[in-house]
């Protein structure tokens, strides 16, 4: 077997370990360096997998991952998810479907300052949802809005997600973040919309009994004001400081950090056993994830020995394929891969061979990014395997309430998901705005 055929033959092999249930980064490594040791020799395989983890984690921009990891889990503690329904069901109470909308635009804030996508889903199905249900909503709508409006985490900056795609790609994590801005309000206006739209063409759907939303409870003024200045000052502090220059990624994680910090002291959420537990929890997934980029990284680096991206890239050409025929069909590998593996390992997979393609056909990798980060969440949502739909019905703990019936109140926001990918195609420009220099 020449190159090319190793390269192919281990992304197969990859994908049916993974779906017997081995930890994708004990796949990657194992399965890249059988490939190397075919391909050159096992020694050869010893040194690359030395060299891959020295040099994928030495980097001074992976402090990022544990830090905002850690701002997450204060985050969560201190109760800002709570606050941030309350307010902003405070401004939309005169609408309609204002509390429908009210939990997308907290899903969006929440985005803003912790980045993961699971930990909204878990935090709004517990603040959300009770005040959904007691104010009208179903029960299957009200927890598929928080599973389909939590994929927001991972879109709107700071995003763990295109943390990885940065590391990956190659691509500056701050011009990431500043071009998932748009896209992710974007993708919230949709949210928003579809809310209104079924409000008021199918209310079967969204409320229950006659089709009739009660009020939200009334908020004093002066409460509401109380509880948006920290969340507006971590906001200011963490994106106003990357955005404006001030910080970078690294240290944004790290002021974030700190002041989500001291707002858990000022509030007396934090006892010293809970934060011997967030910081534990916080080494937990961090090293899990620095242990898959450092399989990513081996895996990459023996695709590129097999020639397998480039084989791809040259048989693309002779078929004619463009580039937004390419991408269309890789947005549906991605679909289908989401419905069985995580969207980290997605990326991990897959990247590595299309990140080379994508540059030959002259494509933006940071517009192909935000498409990726877009495409892959999707998988959250769509059966079998949606890791947001599984964290709300862990969360509810309600035996009444099935799988089933969150996965079709989340259907919604899927078709709002392709909607968005669709004008991403369409106006391109969303994505690229960014000045060159940047």
């Amino acid at each position: 077997m020449d190159g090319g055929d190793i390269g192919t033959l281990s992304v197969v092999v990859l994908l049916i370990l993974i779906y017997l249930g081995m930890h994708i980064s004990v796949a990657l490594m194992l399965v890249s360096f059988v490939c190397v040791a075919f391909l050159k020799s096992p020694e050869i395989s010893v040194r690359m997998i030395g060299g891959a983890a020295a040099d994928s984690i030495s980097e001074y921009l992976f402090g990022v991952i544990p830090l905002f990891i850690l701002m997450g889990m204060l985050v969560t503690i201190s109760g800002i998810g709570r606050d941030t329904f309350d307010i902003i069901s405070y401004g939309l109470r005169r609408m309609r479907s204002g509390l429908g909308v009210a939990t997308v635009g907290a899903n969006a804030v929440f985005a803003a300052i912790t980045g993961v996508s699971l930990a909204s889903a878990t935090v709004f199905t517990k603040v959300a949802v009770p005040e959904l249900v007691r104010n009208g909503y179903s029960t299957s709508f009200s927890l598929g809005l928080v599973a389909g409006s939590s994929v927001l985490g991972m879109l709107i900056p700071p995003s763990l997600l295109m943390i990885v795609y940065g590391v990956l790609a190659e691509e500056s994590v701050g011009k990431m973040f500043l071009a998932g801005v748009v896209p992710g309000l974007l993708l919230a206006g949709v949210f928003s919309l579809t809310i209104i739209v079924m409000a008021r063409l199918m209310p079967h759907r969204v409320f229950a009994g006659d089709g009739t939303p009660t009020h939200a409870r009334a908020e004093s003024t002066g409460s509401i004001l109380r509880k948006a200045v920290p969340i507006a000052s971590l906001i200011a502090l963490v994106l106003g400081g990357l955005y404006g220059g001030i910080f970078t990624p690294t240290e944004a994680g790290a002021v974030g950090a700190m002041g989500a910090l001291v707002i858990a002291l000022i509030r007396r959420s934090l006892t010293r056993s809970s934060f011997r537990s967030i910081l534990v929890e916080t080494g937990y997934v961090a090293v899990s994830v620095l242990f898959l980029v450092i399989g990513a990284s081996f895996y990459s680096r023996m695709l590129a020995l097999s020639g397998l991206p480039m084989d791809l890239a040259t048989w693309l050409t002779d078929l004619g394929l463009g580039p937004i025929a390419f991408v269309s069909l890789y947005v549906l590998v991605v679909l289908v891969m989401g419905c069985i593996i995580d969207s980290v390992s997605i990326m991990l997979i897959l990247l590595p061979i299309v990140l080379p393609v994508i540059r030959h056909m002259g494509l933006d990798p940071i517009w192909f990014g935000v498409v990726t980060v877009i495409a892959v969440e999707m998988g959250l949502i769509t059966p079998p395997f949606g890791l947001s739909v599984f964290a709300v019905k862990a969360t509810v703990n309600d035996d009444r309430v099935s799988i089933g019936e969150i996965f079709r109140g989340a259907f919604p926001f899927l078709i709002g998901m392709l909607i968005t990918l669709l004008l991403l195609f369409l106006m391109p420009g969303l994505v690229t705005w960014l000045p060159k220099q940047l």
